[in-house]
Formats: C-alpha cells, structure tokens, sequence
C-alpha cells in the first residue's frame, strides 16, 4: 500500500462502528481504541500529525489481533486490515515494547533451520519454561525432523494430477506429521506432489510487528518459486499461509498465487467419499473450531463440516462463532487477552458434550490444546485416517 492509497482509505472511514460488531479485542476491552473504528480513527490522527506516537497509542494499534473478522463490514470498503499493517510499519520505529521480538522475528525469517537446531539442542530447558508461561500446550513435543527437506517430488502409481504444498513453518517445525498426512491424503487420491527447495516464511508475522520491506522480500521469493510450477493448485495447511500468498501478496507486490486453495476445499471436490467412515476406535462425535482466517479471511466455512460429515463425522456446533486467541504473536504480547479469548472458546466448546476438537490451523491447534484436556486434531490427521486407512491419530 502506498501512503497516499493509505491516507485515501483511512478518509473512507465514516464512523458507523459495523466494523466493531466481532471484534474480538473490542469484546474484551470497550474502550474505544480497542476496536477497529477507533483504530482507523488514531491512525488518521497520526496520518494528519494531529498526534504523536507515544507508547500507549501504540499499544492501542498492536492489540488488533488481526483475525479479520472486521473483513467486508465496512460499507465505505475501507481495507481495515491493511491500514493496520501499513500504520504499524509507519509506527515501528516508535515501538520501542516490540524491537527485541522484531529481531527475534527477523532473524528466524532468515535462519528458521538455524533457529529449529539451536531449539532441538535446548529444548530440555526452553520447552518447559514456554509452557510454565503459558505460551505451548503441556504435552507440546518437539519433532526430531522438519516437513522439508530440499526439493521433494512424491509421484502415486496413477497420476491424476498434479499439486504443490505451501508448507508453512508451523507445519515445518512444529507439526510436521500433518504435513505427511496431507501427502499421505494426496497421493492415495492421484495427485503427483511437489514440496519445492527454496519456500520461506509467508510473511505474515513480519508484516504483524510493521516490518513491510522485510514480508514483501519474503513475497518476492515464494513467487518466484510457486509461480513458475505447473501444477492444478497448491495447497497449504495453514489458513494463513493461503491468506497471505493468495489475497495479500497482490497488495504488497501486485501479484499472488491465485491458485492457493485450502485443502477443505480442495478434498471436498476431489475425494471419492461416500463410502468411507471413521476408524470406530476413535469417537466420531466432534467439535469443530473455525479458524479466523479460514472463515473471515477466505470465507470458508462449510466446507470443512462436508468434509467431515462425508466421512462419517457427526458434527456438533457450539453456540456462536469467535477467536481462540491465538493470533500468532499476538499471544505472547497480550496474554491476558489472548488467554480470556481461549476461556471463553474452551467453554462453549465443553459444553457441546464432544470427546475431540478439530480444527483446519496449527496455530488453533496449539492454541486450543492449552484450553482443554481433550484431543485437538488437524482436519487432516482424520481425512487420512478415514482415506488412507491410517492408525495414526
């Protein structure tokens, strides 16, 4: 976004407050400032040097969780979320609370390898002091490999198509068992799987700390990577991951990858499930938690359940949508928040009766196993269990 397009939009603004109807801070706190109205309202202030920055301003900017939830609410189409991306890159200089994470944040954009090493050779010691605070779930376990491993090509006996994995470094670092159920899933299906050597991180933490120039450097090398494969679509198990590279990119770079697609979506069209069903050692009685980007951000919603019902899941719906409260690193600058979110997600879904939690977001995935001791599943780990046979889950 340019500063003008910026200035542009943030006038669009009239005041009505449709954009604070599900704001999650804004439930929390309130206060004015605490919702996206009024965080239009102090970055227009600023724009017009009307205020100055101070670090109680910024606070006010940095609390957006960001969850898009505000997305197509505003009657005037003002693009709410990216004028908090661009007032924070213009705030960051000021944001003296947040430097030590922007580094932290820097440095593993550029050596997440590095950064997953040193974390395997102090995990003995980082890994219960993380969850003591309350940042990983109890049972949380570092894998002993990553997803990737340079280029990979996996090829089925009868090729039917072809796809590519946006990974993700959720799913790289801390999950990548789900990333073997997604291939798992794939190549019993037909699909011919590229994981190409070269994918860095979507961007998206960088652009939540202001640090613009950095993300959109990011962006410029995941397209030069995924915009030159020849494949039907490419598909990630990270809402957003596809959020950023599909819909963000062509507002930082002009451009994006237009065939990224959520795997719900993907499967749902492309399985033969009728005559599938759950593994029956397993409840096939769950909950299922939308995460943010998925439903707001890519407005999908339906899909995920189809999928689960298709192979022999009874959904049962808790009253009412919202955050977990987990925002990426959005939970470890606002605890507080971020905790009493969880609660109140935790809560209602307890209160559904059901034995499993599932959920299409490793973030919700870690962040929902703090809240409750039940199992949280990636929607995945079930598809492969039910399509590919798996005993895994």
């Amino acid at each position: 976004m340019k500063t003008a397009d910026y200035l542009k939009d943030l006038e669009k603004c009239v005041r009505c407050g449709s954009c604070k109807a599900y704001c999650p801070t804004y439930d929390e706190d309130g206060t004015e400032a605490m919702g996206a109205r009024g965080r239009l309202a102090l970055l227009r202030e600023v724009s017009l040097q009307r205020l100055k920055p101070t670090p109680l301003l910024n606070d006010k900017i940095f609390s957006c969780i960001l969850c898009g939830a505000c997305s197509g609410l505003c009657p005037s189409g003002v693009d709410i979320t990216e004028d908090i991306y661009y007032g924070r890159s213009i705030l960051k200089q000021s944001d003296k609370t947040r430097r030590y994470l922007r580094f932290l944040t820097k440095f593993f954009s550029k050596n997440p390898n590095l950064n997953f090493k040193i974390l395997q050779m102090f995990q003995f010691i980082l890994l219960p002091y993380f969850t003591k605070k309350g940042f990983l779930p109890s049972n949380f376990k570092l894998s002993e490999n990553t997803f990737k491993n340079g280029q990979q090509v996996y090829k089925p006996s009868k090729t039917r198509g072809r796809v590519a994995i946006f990974t993700g470094c959720s799913t790289n670092f801390l999950y990548p068992h789900l990333g073997k159920s997604l291939i798992d899933v794939l190549l019993e299906a037909g699909y011919e799987v590229i994981v190409p050597n070269g994918e860095v991180c979507c961007g998206v933490p960088l652009r939540t700390l202001g640090l613009e120039k950095e993300a959109l450097e990011l962006a410029k090398k995941n397209m030069r990577i995924f915009g030159k494969l020849k494949v039907e679509a490419v598909l990630s198990l990270c809402p957003t991951c596809i959020l950023a590279i599909k819909e963000q990119y062509p507002k930082l770079i002009g451009k994006g990858i237009g065939n990224a697609m959520d795997i719900s979506s993907f499967l749902l069209d492309k399985l033969d499930l009728h005559h599938l069903s759950l593994i029956t050692k397993h409840p096939a009685t769950v909950t299922y938690h939308d995460p943010c980007h998925l439903i707001y951000g890519l407005g999908i919603k339906n899909q995920p359940r189809e999928l689960l019902e298709k192979i022999g899941v009874n959904v049962i719906e808790k009253r009412g949508e919202g955050c977990c409260g987990f925002g990426g690193l959005f939970s470890l600058s606002y605890r507080d928040i971020s905790n009493s979110l969880l609660q109140k997600q935790t809560d209602k879904y307890l209160k559904t009766g059901a034995n499993v939690i599932v959920t299409a977001c490793p973030g919700c995935m870690m962040q929902l196993s703090k809240g409750v001791n039940k199992p949280v599943f990636h929607i995945i780990e079930l598809i492969e269990e039910a399509y590919c046979g798996s005993d895994e889950v």
